[in-house]
């Protein structure tokens, strides 16, 4: 969050770059950004040391000028926690490489829902600072059945006191738009990577999440030791199950609509965020041949999927309508189409390619010709380890943290005595399956599989060539494919029918599966997703097809 300085940015008339309004501000690390598009630039401003451009309710707590509770700890509220938790992500996103604008940006987000939120506590401070602070020695965690208790009395919410100033009313509340949570907390992440353009996509920043790289689990790990997380607190900010692509993808759109963003940068081909860009990542994480990425380029560009119009987000009060791209999720939805007029994947023409290719191989003129049968014997058994090694480590991950939430003698005595428990029947059946008592997690990487690593004991397909298999001519479209079949015949006209979204498995080739589920490995994603955006992609292409009515007859339409 950026404090305003009285006369620091007055002198400085330059309009803004981005959207050439002069409305300066001057963020934490001295630099000037602008308050009507959050773009920051390089200039900076030197500070006299009578003004302290910090967050004045952070400074106030990690001082601990705040009034205390007696025998309890500092009064707080929810959207501090929150703002904290903020903090410490972009902290985090920070030593991970992406620029240190990534504080700017994501404190400017974060600061238009918080002062809503701290609105809405002003009212609420009076009548829940009359109320007594609960004791140590009576305190303990409310059970479910508590919380879920709305009915209206506010003897109820004095039964179940919290840590927090607001945290008995937080949750009971529904004047609030959209509701501070943890997931949404990593939808400001998103939004501030999305702003800097940094090279993390939405999968990427789950995967680090995952692996603690970046501050999710246990939250409470990261607040001070006076900020008590207690009662309906425990609800707020607990985290029980693993956050999801599509889940934050919605609260991140539904974010950018509520603070009506000014549109964001463009994704130009030079951006991580491009086909182009991405599709390459991809051929050479899944091992495929390097030739392909000329064809997913002609896909991108027959399909205008290179438009930095059509792929640039624009938040702002229509933007509930407008589609938040999943960057991702569309790369290697074009793969998969390439991997179409290549192959078909209807279960014959690839294995038919594969004889061939190995029989050219052997006979051992010319490079090594691509063969499709090799590489999805070689990338299955790396998609089966990958699936093992996920379930061993979803199997080991700890909810818990070691700061107990509970504060009564007895209460932290039960739950000392449930974590021993846990700690020992996890070490027994770690033993028992063979795995390292503590393997850590894995590195940050937004590689899954590499294959540039030596003795790796398998082949790297990415020299090998397409001779045989693609045509000269790189133009070719999917109408000109005979053996090209479409995801979806139809969409239904009722604007309420979902069927053509829904993917049942057994109506489809098992070539076209595994490579969905390959994809949907590689990214963490429900196959149902990256199946909906390759259709989504082969619309657009028979959008731009010239002659549809006679190409579309070229196209085998075996499957619904």
């Amino acid at each position: 969050m950026h404090t305003e300085i009285p006369s620091t940015t007055s002198s400085y008339k330059e309009p803004c770059p981005q959207c050439s309004e002069v409305n300066w501000g001057i963020s934490d690390e001295c630099k000037y950004y602008c308050k009507s598009c959050h773009t920051v630039i390089e200039k900076t401003k030197d500070i006299e040391d009578d003004f302290v451009i910090l967050n004045t309710r952070i400074q106030s707590i990690s001082r601990g000028l705040r009034k205390k509770k007696a025998e309890w700890g500092w009064d707080w509220y929810i959207c501090e926690g929150f703002q904290l938790i903020l903090i410490k992500q972009a902290e985090a996103l920070e030593a991970l490489g992406i620029c240190p604008d990534i504080k700017v940006v994501e404190s400017s987000l974060a600061s238009s829902e918080l002062d809503s939120e701290s609105d809405f506590c002003s009212t609420q401070a009076t009548s829940e600072s009359d109320m007594e602070a609960p004791s140590v020695s009576s305190a303990g965690i409310a059970s479910s059945e508590e919380h879920a208790d709305t009915s209206g009395a506010e003897s109820a919410i004095s039964s179940v006191q919290s840590g927090s100033i607001d945290g008995g009313s937080y949750l009971k509340t529904k004047s609030l738009k959209i509701r501070l949570s943890m997931p949404m907390t990593l939808a400001f992440c998103y939004l501030s990577l999305l702003w800097v353009r940094a090279s993390i996509t939405l999968s990427d920043l789950l995967r680090l999440v995952f692996y603690r790289h970046i501050p999710y689990y246990n939250p409470q790990q990261y607040f001070p030791e006076k900020m008590k997380l207690y009662g309906p607190d425990i609800n707020v900010f607990e985290i029980q199950n693993f956050p999801t692509h599509d889940k934050i993808l919605k609260i991140s759109q539904e974010l950018a609509a509520l603070l009506a963003l000014p549109p964001f940068p463009p994704i130009t081909e030079s951006c991580y965020y491009h086909p182009n860009v991405l599709c390459m990542k991809y051929l050479m994480e899944l091992n495929l041949p390097d030739e392909l990425h000329n064809w997913t380029c002609c896909v991108v560009a027959k399909a205008k999927l290179d438009d930095a119009t059509v792929l640039s987000y624009k938040s702002g009060s229509r933007s509930k309508k407008e589609r938040m791209i999943p960057y991702d999720v569309l790369a290697v939805a074009i793969i998969v189409v390439v991997l179409k007029l290549m192959f078909a994947l209807d279960d014959d023409l690839e294995w038919q390619l594969a004889k061939n290719a190995e029989r050219k191989n052997q006979e051992g003129n010319g490079s090594t010709i691509f063969d499709f049968q090799k590489w999805h014997m070689t990338m299955r058994l790396c998609m089966n380890e990958e699936h093992r090694k996920l379930e061993e480590e979803k199997a080991r991950f700890s909810w818990e943290s070691d700061r107990i939430m509970a504060y009564s003698r007895e209460a932290r005595a039960r739950f000392l005595k449930r974590k021993r428990m846990a700690n020992n029947l996890q070490n027994r059946f770690g033993r028992l399956a063979g795995a390292a008592p503590d393997a850590g997690n894995r590195g940050p990487s937004s590689f899954l599989f590499n294959w540039e690593e030596q003795n790796t004991g398998k082949i790297c397909f990415h020299g090998h060539s397409l001779e045989g298999i693609a045509q000269k001519n790189k133009k070719q479209s999917c109408s000109q494919k005979k053996n090209y079949w479409l995801n979806i015949l139809k969409k239904c006209r009722s604007r309420f029918c979902k069927h053509w979204k829904q993917y049942d498995e057994s109506q489809f080739p098992s070539s076209y599966r595994f490579v969905i589920s390959l994809f949907s490995t590689v990214l963490r994603v429900e196959p149902s997703a990256i199946h909906y955006e390759v259709g989504l992609v082969e619309e657009k292409l028979l959008h731009e097809m010239p002659s549809k009515s006679k190409q579309r007859k070229k196209i085998r339409k075996k499957y619904v």
